[in-house]
């Protein structure tokens, strides 16, 4: 091309894209000299856009004419077939490799959508799935893509092989696998199907077996995974090499060990004879990590160092210790919560901003923070501020769940039979932490009206203070229960004050007016069109002590408690303990006097991965005092959801001469539960099932004495839900020891607190 002036610019072959784009990315403008190297890179930067499959440059008389022929665009895409995956998030893949509706078709992306979708399904074990993209064309240069899956069977895998080991059989081996060939529960778990990442993760289980067992320097030298033509089973081959048990001949320490060495050795759990262990190392390097950090030393860096003597199969550790720079906390920030208000969540806080970073408290204010019950989950990041070497912000994500529940309506209680219920209640009113309900609930056993009002930072040093006004009548007869009804009003205030971040002492005083009407059964039997001349008179146990007492009492209810709670989850626990002591009174002033005494502790443990197991024991007596008794209406009972399930609700211990249940002055339950993810769900949080063992029993003074004289179990599986309106508790018991006169209720459920 010969050189010219521009004088003008034309643009030939546009439909959608406007000129002004094309003038936009042209390195040529009027006045300027065109040349053929100008020329070229006019084409270069045209075609860069993407927008063109053919430019042309011309010349005529000083205009330049450039001639483009336009990219098609995407009308629409479609895809046919797909059934394991949904379209929608097959759609999302594509549009994050950028191909989309309404953009520009690149057939280079074209083929590498089909690969992207491709990968998708062979992540699911689809190997032999099939994706051809077909093009229609439209008008105004416009084209349809579709994609057309054939998504063939899911491959298995047909066969795990183990080779090179000795110490170990290799069906022992194998079972530590998360994989596995086709089983009974395969259909449900998936884990006949193929994953690298499950593949990694067992390696290192098998790794991990191996070396806390001595074998320091087993290694899987190979990994094989090799699929048949027919792309239907998967063959996994690990080559693998034990090598020798060692022994530790000794622990040094070395580095800048701020912390006194005697301490530090009671941070290792090896010691000179041991087998070698590498969880053990692992858990001590840990410690002393954490150790450090507590005094401020956020990035300190501990490794345990083996030196291997290889002919006497010993290896001597050093752990060395650098604690790099003390750092202190600068800002904590906190997001997540649209609800609850900042100083909600920073009163929780036992890292203070400006002060050194301690790992502990970092750890303390986290559980906290978990055991509101305002957020489904809580995270805390630290990272470095850019610049400094000695400080970090603290950064905490929340994401909030519903804390409040209005409901008006009716249900079915296991033990209850019908229920009518309305209630407003909010954990965490206008984000502040307070606590109101106001709730009436009636089935055929209670009638209550309950007002309650908490405000869990009264003082700025927490000092709890609630108030509670209540309307219960209680009518145990209509379930055969007791032949009395009581109808109690009270009131009450209550106090919370912590002793440390764990403990806290609770007390209480209030009021409370109780009527008691006795039931002869032998008035109720006619109405159902029955007599029997053995009920004419109201079970003695009722009847002499409003012989004694009268019909109408009065009680000045006095209360003072401690609690502990570790907990890391107000909902679902799975570390940490909760342990409690209560004592109620009739104080002098009312006409009841008594005590009640219970105790109660809770300890949960992560036994493995997301299973979790809780011991839970309960203790509890009572009496009377100043010549007066435990009112009957305040004994202890036992049996049902809560207590021990697979028994009816209150039935278990004494029975009057009717076979009725009527409690006792003492108490003891115990339980052990372990809890697992729900299979099938991907919400952890909100569901959970659990097997357990529940045992209990009521004692006292009773006409019939205790039948069978010990404690009653039972077993039984659980569904644990925190659903919208609440948590929901399922169970399914059998009872293990039942006596003649046990009431058994094997499926029971409960709307309220878990435990």
């Amino acid at each position: 091309m010969q050189s010219f002036v521009v004088k003008n610019i034309k643009v030939e072959g546009i439909q959608r894209t406007e000129a002004g784009t094309v003038f936009s990315y042209l390195p040529v403008k009027v006045g300027d000299t065109m040349n053929d190297e100008k020329s070229v890179a006019a084409i270069k930067a045209l075609y860069a856009t993407g927008f063109f499959k053919d430019v042309r440059i011309e010349a005529d008389k000083g205009v330049l004419i450039v001639v483009v022929q336009e990219r098609p665009a995407i009308a629409s895409i479609d895809i046919v077939g797909a059934k394991e995956i949904k379209k929608d998030t097959l759609k999302t893949s594509l549009k994050q490799i950028g191909l989309a509706e309404a953009r520009i078709l690149d057939r280079s992306l074209l083929d590498k959508a089909v690969q992207e979708l491709k990968r998708q399904y062979i992540g699911r074990g689809h190997y032999a799935v099939k994706v051809v993209a077909t093009l229609t064309p439209l008008e105004r240069n416009r084209v349809d893509v579709t994609f057309n899956i054939t998504e063939g069977d899911v491959a298995k895998i047909h066969e795990i092989s183990i080779i090179g080991n000795h110490v170990f059989k290799e069906k022992d081996l194998v079972k530590l696998f998360s994989l596995s060939t086709p089983n009974w529960l395969s259909w449900f778990t998936d884990d006949d199907q193929y994953s690298k990442t499950k593949l990694a993760a067992d390696e290192e289980t098998l790794r991990s077996y191996y070396q806390n067992r001595g074998y320091l320097e087993f290694a899987i030298n190979s990994t094989d995974v090799s699929i048949t033509p027919d792309k239907k089973d998967i063959y996994i081959t690990l080559n693998i090499t034990e090598g020798p048990k060692y022994t530790i001949s000794g622990v040094k320490f070395a580095g800048d060990m701020l912390i006194p060495e005697p301490e530090l050795r009671k941070m290792v759990s090896v010691k000179a004879g041991d087998i070698f262990d590498r969880e053990k190392i692992t858990d001590s390097i840990k410690l002393i990590s954490d150790r450090l950090s507590d005094e401020g030393y956020a990035f300190a860096n501990v490794n345990a160092i083996p030196d291997l003597d290889k002919k006497s199969h010993t290896a001597t550790f050093t752990f060395s210790i650098d604690p790099g720079h003390r750092v202190y906390v600068r800002r904590i920030n906190i997001t997540g919560n649209t609800r609850t208000k900042d100083e909600v969540i920073r009163r929780e806080f036992r890292q203070m901003e400006g002060g050194w970073y301690m790992g502990q408290n970092i750890k303390d204010s986290k559980n906290r923070i978990d055991r509101l019950g305002y957020f489904s989950d809580s995270n805390i990041e630290t990272p470095a501020v850019v610049g400094t070497n000695d400080q970090v912000d603290l950064n905490l994500n929340v994401t909030e769940r519903p804390t409040g529940n209005i409901s008006v309506g009716a249900g079915y209680a296991s033990a209850e039979g019908l229920i009518l219920n309305g209630s407003i209640s909010e954990n965490n009113i206008f984000g502040t932490g307070n606590q109101a309900s106001i709730s009436v609930n009636t089935s055929i056993l209670n009638r209550v009206i309950d007002l309650s009002y908490t405000n869990p930072y009264y003082t700025d040093a927490g000092t709890s203070l609630g108030y509670d006004l209540y309307r219960r009548d209680v009518n145990p007869s209509a379930l055969m229960l007791g032949q009395y009804q009581t109808n109690t009003t009270g009131a009450m205030v209550r106090y919370g004050v912590p002793v440390t971040d764990i403990d806290t002492i609770h007390y209480g005083l209030g009021l409370e007016e109780t009527t008691i009407n006795l039931v002869n059964y032998a008035a109720l039997f006619p109405y159902y069109g029955l007599y029997n001349p053995y009920l004419n008179f109201t079970s003695p146990v009722y009847s002499q002590f409003v012989q004694q007492f009268g019909n109408y009492n009065t009680t000045v209810k006095g209360t003072i408690g401690w609690s502990r709670d570790t907990r890391n989850n107000a909902f679902f626990p799975t570390e940490g303990n909760m342990v409690s002591a209560y004592t109620e009174m009739g104080l002098p002033g009312g006409s009841l006097k008594y005590y009640k005494v219970t105790s109660q502790e809770m300890w949960f443990h992560d036994i493995y991965k997301d299973i979790t197991l809780m011991l839970e024991g309960q203790l509890g007596v009572g009496g009377g005092y100043g010549g007066k008794p435990l009112p009957f209406f305040d004994n202890f009972f036992a049996g049902g959801v809560g207590s021990v399930r697979g028994y009816d609700i209150s039935s278990l211990g004494p029975k009057d001469s009717y076979y009725e249940p009527i409690g006792g002055n003492k108490m003891v339950t115990v339980s052990s539960e372990v809890y697992f993810p729900m299979p099938g769900i991907k919400d952890k949080k909100s569901v959970r099932l659990s097997t357990f063992v529940d045992g209990g029993q009521v004692y006292g003074n009773s006409q019939i004495p205790l039948q069978g004289g010990g404690l009653r179990y039972a077993a039984g599986v659980a569904l644990t839900w925190i659903s919208p309106v609440g948590p929901l508790k399922f169970s399914f018991a059998q009872p293990i020891n039942p006596q003649p006169l046990d009431n058994i209720q094997r499926f029971q459920f409960m709307l309220g607190n878990i435990f």
